[in-house]
């Protein structure tokens, strides 16, 4: 059986680790077509050497555009690739450009169209990521839901059939790199920087709400300088950039540590480390509360609800007061719930496509 995966982002790589290994150990034929989508080295060819997901077949390089030139770009060749390659399933991932081209594309061809990650749902539909993956929702054959909440999602837009309820695969990945990373303590990005583990927040910002927005994405740093403890800030280039232009970095303080973009591995460090998280990105949410590192979440929504209803997570915005308030938060943290599965949705993925 000929399985091609469709990826491009940071996200999609690590979603894409387990189940290719799964894929592999069941001896299944694998393509993976990477759109480009995002091309910086450290977002792309670091993480196929870190989790050793074999090279890919298919290398788009469509790089940045507006959704609509992207999309189309993409569109137009994976579906090339789809009836060269003839395969019996396409698997996309997440919520990305990549992922609606290639629903698109295959749609309307023979193979089956299966989507990790349905049924997420932050219902704000001026995100690009939302309008993304309702529409691949409701063209996909098989929905690999990652919690129950998804399935019930779904359910409420009339998709229940296909639905499969596998668990995250985010969680068989990073159950995996925190082993992989205790074992090489001396190692990594923590033993280049001026701070402890357990004495720093992390800091990711990268939604075009954040950043387009001069004001919004100066009172979000603004507030994050003035914490107490040191703030690691890995960014994108085009963070960066955008930061430079407004003159944003210039401002922040000696302990307000600006790196270039990690590794996954590396990330695992930085997040596991962290005495708390500051993010806007779905994934790093995750992340964090299956580290058990507390989360303050830079949006005003959130696709993770269950993160925020057993307090593990707090929603902000770009609200100085609400940003300084929750990273001083302290007290016990209840019992966390285990939504996201049991680090086996790569088997349960799988053995659906055995199924279908």
């Amino acid at each position: 059986m000929k399985v091609l995966n469709v990826i491009g982002t940071r996200p999609q790589y690590i979603k894409l680790f387990p189940v290719c290994r799964e894929l592999k150990g069941n001896g299944y034929e694998n393509v993976i077509v990477d759109t480009g989508q995002h091309y910086d080295e450290t977002l792309s060819g670091v993480f196929l050497e870190e989790l050793d997901i074999p090279g890919v077949d298919y290398d788009l390089d469509v790089r940045s555009g507006s959704h609509g030139e992207q999309t189309g770009r993409m569109l137009a060749e994976i579906e090339d690739i789809v009836e060269a390659e003839s395969p019996d399933a396409v698997i996309v991932y997440g919520d990305t450009n990549s992922t609606l081209a290639a629903a698109i594309a295959t749609a309307k061809l023979p193979p089956r169209l299966t989507h990790v990650e349905s049924g997420t749902r932050s219902y704000n539909r001026s995100m690009p990521e939302e309008l993304n993956r309702v529409m691949t929702d409701h063209i996909s054959d098989v929905l690999y839901a990652p919690t129950e909440q998804a399935v019930e999602n779904l359910a409420h837009e009339g998709i229940t059939d296909g639905v499969v309820l596998t668990g995250d695969v985010m969680y068989d990945a990073i159950r995996w790199a925190r082993e992989y990373v205790a074992d090489r303590p001396d190692r990594g990005v923590l033993a280049d920087l001026p701070v402890e583990s357990g004495g720093f927040v992390l800091a990711t910002v990268h939604r075009p709400r954040n950043t387009d927005d001069g004001e919004r994405l100066r009172r979000i740093l603004a507030a994050l300088d003035e914490h107490p403890l040191p703030v690691v800030f890995p960014a994108h280039p085009r963070v960066r950039k955008r930061m430079a232009e407004l003159g944003l970095d210039a401002e922040l303080g000696e302990d307000f540590h600006l790196i270039e973009p990690v590794g996954y591995l590396d990330f695992v460090r930085l997040l596991d480390g962290a005495e708390r998280v500051a993010t806007d990105s779905g994934g790093a949410q995750k992340e964090a509360f299956m580290l058990e590192t507390p989360c303050v979440t830079l949006r005003e929504e959130t696709e993770w609800d269950e993160t925020v209803e057993c307090g593990w997570n707090r929603l902000v915005g770009a609200d100085p007061d609400l940003i300084r308030e929750a990273l001083r938060e302290n007290g016990e943290r209840p019992p966390q719930p285990d939504p996201f599965g049991d680090g086996r949705a790569a088997e349960r993925i799988v053995a659906a496509l055995d199924d279908d």
